[in-house]
């Protein structure tokens, strides 16, 4: 199959202006994603994992190697991909519909109505169904990562990519909306990026896991989850699963060792 996202040996430099000179964030990174796949990245925290999604999303440039989607070149965002963020960020002055709709009528590719019906689809597949003309301020955090994860899904991207969407969130909302992720996940099969500090959360999600060396990040090692879909949250609890986390745990040690 070919690869939905190709990344081959790329390099990310960020310019430090303090000292005038190039910092190394990203040192020959190379591996593929799938159609329909979902990965998770990993690694000691700085190595460049944020710094690849960005350049993914085309916000960040890479100084070299190639970076591809659907076999073209990654030179600027698109609306071939969707971020979110680990802040929701949604415009508080809108209600739930109106930050759903809100790429759509920025691509204005159809009509008012029609903008809506799809908003109100996705509302509803996300669980928000009767909050439709809440505020941001009237939700919780994990119904505001809801809404953030719809409007995502509204343009219809090729690529979902996700940095940390539920780092800020209380454990017991963190473990449902891992959940809940993977269910929507599965009704849209949109090929995933997702970048978490949380091994047992990326185990959980991904087919495949790939560890990021310390900074300057490269692929250290890439772990194949074998585990059965559709996944229930007390599959953490079986030894297969705990086998994975404690792997790329051995891999994340030797690095954060070898900086020491």
């Amino acid at each position: 199959m070919d690869a939905k996202l190709r990344a081959v040996n790329v390099t990310i430099h960020y310019w430090i202006e303090r000292s005038a000179r190039p910092f190394l964030a990203v040192d020959g990174a190379t591996l593929e994603v799938s159609p329909g796949e979902f990965v998770s990245i990993v690694g000691p925290s700085g190595c460049g994992k944020t710094t690849f999604l960005n350049a993914v999303d085309g916000l960040q440039a890479i100084s070299g190697g190639s970076l591809e989607l659907n076999g073209r070149a990654i030179v600027k965002p698109g609306p071939d991909r969707a971020m979110v963020f680990q802040q929701p960020s949604l415009l508080p002055w809108r209600t739930v519909l109106g930050n759903v709709v809100y790429g759509l009528e920025m691509q204005g590719r159809t009509s008012r109505a029609q903008r809506a019906e799809r908003a109100r689809e996705l509302i509803q597949l996300v669980g928000l169904g009767g909050f439709e003309h809440a505020f941001p301020t009237e939700l919780s955090g994990g119904m505001q990562q809801r809404v953030n994860l719809a409007r995502a899904l509204a343009t219809d991207p090729d690529m979902l990519l996700l940095d940390e969407p539920f780092a800020a969130l209380d454990a017991q909302t963190r473990e449902f909306m891992q959940s809940e992720l993977l269910r929507i996940w599965g009704e849209t099969r949109k090929t995933a990026l997702f970048i978490t500090h949380d091994i047992k959360e990326a185990v959980y999600l991904a087919d495949r896991v790939m560890v990021f060396t310390k900074r300057p990040g490269r692929v250290k090692a890439c772990v194949d989850v074998d585990l059965p879909r559709p996944r229930e949250l007390t599959i953490k609890r079986e030894a297969r699963f705990l086998e994975y986390e404690d792997a790329i745990w051995n891999h994340i040690e030797e690095e954060v060792r070898a900086g020491v």
